[in-house]
């Protein structure tokens, strides 16, 4: 590539921070004609020079991408994140990286970034380097709500405690998971609530476990929905799993890419004395689930 106009960082969650960024990388680059262009990771940099402090992501890189393809910028690197990139200086990686390889003549970053080794390159040294080498750098002031700097570490601790209206405010859009419907021991299905099963990958970050109201997206089309996050102790089944009824829908869905979106948590996973318990219970919470998802009719 030559004559780009970069940012560079994990991007977790491509929140509305990272969404100004991208925004001023478009806007910079297209009056000249140049490509706007994002360098970003996988795994997680901690995941390999501290995975004990690795946190959960709120996108996975499949996600991340989804969510990329709907903004204004022209390309996306994904350089996996190794060893041996992780001991590069900053110097040494906008010399070899960003400038050999990918043609950097403008490099703009958010206002508390910094990467290299140690994260030395913050945004003083990197102007330096600016105007050492000949390219321009510019800082992205945070994007705020009632003062809070948006970032991926306050959404995380958001999703975490079940705050999931505030991580949507965050985000730009709700709490999502994607995943590959799998096929389940089908115990909905004779109870009259066929379910789809999906698997989160294990770095995924989940909200707290609960029932869900959720929005089902399948095929470019949303459904209302709700959805057992966790064990399923009147089964006697202990392992967390992620079971959703679709309102509204008929069909197969094994083996099709869905992405649910957390809306509203209605209530604790529990034990029922019965089946008959059981089927009263979800009866109840489909209504409240189409209540929430402001839905009509009780199908």
């Amino acid at each position: 590539m030559s004559g780009t106009v970069v940012t560079v960082g994990s991007f977790d969650g491509v929140h509305r921070g990272h969404q100004a960024v991208l925004a001023e990388i478009a806007r910079r680059a297209k009056p000249s004609g140049r490509k706007s262009l994002l360098v970003t990771f996988d795994p997680h940099p901690l995941e390999v020079v501290n995975p004990e402090a690795a946190p959960k992501l709120l996108t996975t890189p499949d996600e991340k991408q989804e969510v990329l393809a709907a903004s204004p910028v022209d390309e996306v690197v994904v350089l996996p994140f190794t060893r041996e990139l992780s001991q590069l200086s900053a110097t040494e990686f906008v010399g070899t990286v960003l400038r050999e390889r990918y043609g950097m003549v403008d490099l703009v970053l958010g206002h508390d970034h910094g990467f290299g080794r140690g994260r030395s390159g913050d945004v003083e040294t990197v102007r330096r380097m600016g105007l050492e080498q000949g390219f321009t750098v510019d800082v992205v002031d945070a994007v705020r709500d009632d003062g809070q700097p948006i970032s991926s570490t306050v959404i995380r601790t958001a999703v975490a405690h079940g705050e999931l209206d505030r991580a949507a405010r965050w985000l730009g859009r709700p709490h999502a998971f994607s995943g590959v419907v799998e096929r389940g021991a089908g115990r909905g299905r004779t109870i009259g609530i066929p379910t789809i099963n999906l698997t989160p990958p294990a770095r995924k970050l989940l909200p707290p476990d609960g029932v869900y109201a959720v929005h089902v997206w399948v095929g470019g089309r949303r459904y209302g929905g709700m959805m057992n996050q966790g064990a399923r102790p009147t089964f006697g089944v202990t392992a967390r799993g992620l079971e959703t009824h679709v309102f509204d829908f008929a069909g197969d869905l094994y083996g099709e890419r869905v992405r649910v979106e957390w809306v509203r948590r209605l209530r604790d996973v529990r034990t029922f004395p019965s089946r008959d318990a059981l089927i009263a219970q979800l009866e109840h919470d489909r209504a409240a689930a189409r209540e929430s998802l402001n839905l009509s009719g009780t199908r």
